[in-house]
């Protein structure tokens, strides 16, 4: 309760009138006198019929209240809140025989009602503008959030692309730059074993002309193999122009090269200023990309080529190695021969002089052959300087490919810190959509499709249902087909048949953490029989991710009561379960259950407190500290459930299942207390006598759940009409389920319909009942919380 000092003292209507009667100032000043003496009483005076003002003591303004005949207009009144508890407890006291005076206090306190009332409706009004400028904000919100997610996939699809494309370049570009390195060294490794060659030739050389000197004594005889000598000489000689010819085409090659080179070069530069350019624009990144692909293959072209020559000068100059080396054995012959001349004949100098000027030549035609080694050997060095210049080519296209990545990289953290905010504003959308429905109070209704399964049949028809694809109704809109017909319904989420156990828990998580921070909050199940409602709330407990919505939520709230444990809270959790069988109570944790003799001398009886909590009479109800004590006393339940076999469902739900948590939470640091209630609820299945066939018992227990279920419809009509009188006892199910239907609970409905073609009509209903339970209204939920007043402190703790 705020205190006096947060309002203005209040002021009297009737003071304000210059020409009041006696009676009216005499009513003012019992009035003000009521106001002082009255603030000691207010904590007895029942406030229930004020809820809403409390409520709305933060909205700011005053309206205008107008005069009790209307004639004249007064200034504007602001009431507090102890003011109207004064106002409403006020009694007049009426004289016997002073009907004037009696008339006078009775008018003076009409209007002082009336303009009470029409502060009220002033205040409403704004209330109402205020709710109409918040659900335009948030329709803004939600559009700029879809279309910020579409936008933002699209670029993530780009950027993906273009990251897969850039990693195969690396790759490829890794693979050349190792052949390169190996070819290189087996370039080294050649020009190595070239220049040993050079020198072992040499040496011979150098032998061979100390040999020469020893023939030039006895050579008389090689006058016949002078003229083969000679003969020789000339295809030497015409060898020689021939590799001088290809000398010259080799240079032309050359420059060639050389201005492809330039022309790379010039592309290089283009491309290093295309790209410091085009930094901030993808679409033109992709161009440049491959225009810097097509100079680095042209550089690799041309990287091929000169390796070719290379190779074709060393195939050259292993040919003029070889025809040396046939002359110098050629050469040997003629020593070994001249050698054998010394011995059979006589010496003669003119043919001396002959042999010495042949030899002459030859020494010649050996030194020119030295000199076209020499220039080959320059032509290899200049080759391998081309491999050099095409190595740092390469290398500079890695650099600009590391370049390249790292813009990629810094486009991805643009792309992650997009999904960043598209993820917080999916939050606040979500906090905002929570907000919009507490003020409006409506209960949240969820739907989930079950997939087709094998006792379904072959379905040769048209699906029966379909999901709306606008941005609208993206989620949340479902379309049932019947006889041609479409009939569109709009629902808080709407889950299509292959959405999994967790993506359904992802959505009410949220509510069940409001049960640990102090919330009443009720999540049931509704549909036909066979339309997955036990597998949404229970699953299979066997399978991890076929776990339903009841274990899922206990394993929620234990692992976050643990989590608390570091913040000072404390939580007690005591749980218990029952079931509704035809209209009857049975608990489900009951000790005497396998006797049949569970109900001797229990009275279960539905009991509402004025806080909104309910209890049932004699019901077992057991304290629970882990997620395996409940698992437990869950198949316990389960084992002790009603079930029966109709022509709907083999194993048919007979009975509605309740299944409550209540929480008691203290914290020891603040000294808050905290009490919320979770309860889960997995309805009995509602379909025709017709189609499930029953009989005897079966038809019992089925005109029993179909009249319960009927009541639960006129409930939900009678809310939604705002009817002064809802039937909420003339069902079990009803009368257990009013605080959170007409109370002020967070409660969320569960439809749950069946695929199948056959199941069409049954589908419509259960879609009608859950539109119908969308549109009502409830009581705005509260948070039960008790704060204890801290030691050598006035103020309150809260949470």
């Amino acid at each position: 309760m705020s205190s006096r000092n947060q309002n203005r003292p209040p002021r009297s209507p009737s003071n304000k009138d210059g020409g009041g009667t006696g009676g009216g100032g005499f009513a003012g000043t019992q009035l003000d006198k009521r106001r002082r003496i009255g603030a000691g009483r207010i904590g007895a005076v029942d406030r229930k019929p004020f809820g809403s003002v409390n409520k709305r003591q933060d909205v700011g303004g005053s309206g205008d209240i107008g005069s009790t005949d209307g004639s004249e207009c007064e200034p504007a009144v602001d009431f507090t809140k102890e003011e109207i508890q004064a106002l409403v407890s006020e009694r007049t006291k009426m004289k016997k025989f002073d009907h004037k005076g009696n008339l006078e206090l009775v008018s003076g306190v009409n209007s002082r009602l009336k303009s009470c009332i029409r502060w009220f409706q002033k205040r409403d009004e704004v209330n109402l503008d205020n709710q109409g400028k918040l659900q335009i904000a948030l329709e803004a919100s939600e559009k700029k959030c879809a279309d910020t997610e579409v936008e933002m996939k699209e670029k993530e699809e780009k950027y993906n692309a273009i990251v897969l494309e850039l990693r195969r370049e690396n790759s490829s570009l890794q693979e050349n730059l190792k052949k390169e390195e190996s070819e290189k060294l087996d370039a080294i490794e050649c020009h190595k074993r070239e220049k040993e060659a050079r020198i072992s030739v040499e040496t011979l050389q150098a032998s061979l002309s100390k040999e020469l000197e020893k023939a030039q004594q006895d050579i008389v005889v090689a006058n016949q193999r002078a003229t083969s000598l000679d003969d020789m000489y000339k295809r030497l000689q015409e060898y020689n122009l021939s590799l001088q010819q290809y000398n010259g085409k080799l240079h032309g090659e050359l420059e060639a090269a050389r201005e492809s080179l330039k022309r790379v070069e010039k592309e290089k530069s283009t491309i290093l200023e295309n790209l410091s350019t085009l930094r901030g624009h993808y679409s033109s990144l992709q161009d440049q990309l491959s225009s810097s692909r097509a100079s680095q293959d042209e550089a690799l072209n041309q990287k091929e080529t000169l390796l070719n020559e290379v190779k074709c000068l060393r195939g050259e100059l292993q040919q003029v190695r070889e025809d040396r080396d046939r002359q110098l054995a050629q050469v040997q012959d003629l020593t070994a021969e001249v050698a054998k001349f010394k011995e059979s004949s006589g010496k003669s100098v003119a043919e001396i002089d002959n042999l010495i000027a042949k030899s002459k030549s030859l020494e010649e035609t050996c030194s020119a052959q030295r000199e076209h080694i020499h220039l080959l050997e320059q032509k290899l060095t200049a080759a391998n300087e081309k491999l050099k210049m095409t190595s740092l080519s390469a290398s500079e296209t890695r650099t600009e490919f590391e370049e390249q990545r790292r813009i990629v990289q810094g486009l991805q953290e643009r792309l992650a810190d997009a999904e960043h905010q598209l993820t917080e504003g999916e939050r606040l959308r979500k906090k905002l959509h929570n907000t919009i429905l507490e003020l409006k109070g409506n209960i949240r209704v969820f739907c989930r499709v079950r997939p087709l399964l094998p006792d379904d049949g072959v379905v040769t028809e048209a699906p029966v249902v379909s999901y709306p694809t606008s941005l609208e109704s993206l989620g949340r809109g479902i379309d049932l087909i019947q006889s041609g017909q479409s009939y569109p319904f709009t629902f808080d989420k709407v889950f299509s048949h292959d959405a999994c156990q967790q993506d359904v828990f992802v959505e009410i998580s949220q509510l069940v953490q409001s049960a640990l921070d102090g919330y009443k909050v009720c999540i049931f199940a509704y549909g036909q029989t066979g339309s997955g409602k036990t597998y949404t709330m229970m699953g299979k407990t066997e399978a991890a991710e076929q776990k339903g919505l009841i274990p899922r939520s206990l394993e929620q709230i234990f692992q976050a009561s643990q989590s608390l444990l570091a913040q000072g809270w404390k939580f007690k959790m005591q749980a218990s379960m029952l079931e509704i069988y035809n209209e009857n109570l049975r608990d489900l944790l009951s000790t005497n259950r396998s006797t049949g003799t569970e109900n001797a001398g229990k009275q279960y009886t539905i009991k509402h407190d004025a806080n909104g909590n309910t209890t049932v009479t004699d019901l077992t109800v057991v304290d629970v500290c882990s997620i395996q004590e409940i698992s437990s006393l869950l198949r316990q339940a389960a084992q002790s459930r009603s079930v029966g076999k109709t022509q709907m469902n083999e194993q048919s739900s007979r009975s509605h299942f309740v299944f409550t948590l209540r929480i008691s939470g203290v914290n020891e640091n603040t000294e808050q207390q905290v009490q919320g209630v979770l309860n889960l609820i997995d309805l009995a299945g509602s379909e025709r006598l017709s189609r499930s066939g029953a009989t005897g018992d079966r038809l019992k227990e089925t005109q029993a759940i179909n009249k319960s279920l009927s009541c639960l419809s006129d409930v939900i009509f009678a809310l939604a009409k705002k009817e002064d009188h809802v039937p909420f006892r003339n069902s079990k199910l009803t009368y257990l389920l009013q605080p959170c239907l007409g109370g002020d609970s967070k409660t969320l409905m569960f439809v749950n319909i069946s695929p199948d073609p056959t199941s069409v009509g049954e589908s419509l209903c259960s879609l009608r009942f859950a539109a119908r339970v969308n549109a009502c209204e409830i009581g705005i939920p509260r948070r039960q919380t008790t704060a204890v007043r801290l030691l050598g402190d006035s103020r309150l703790s809260c949470g």
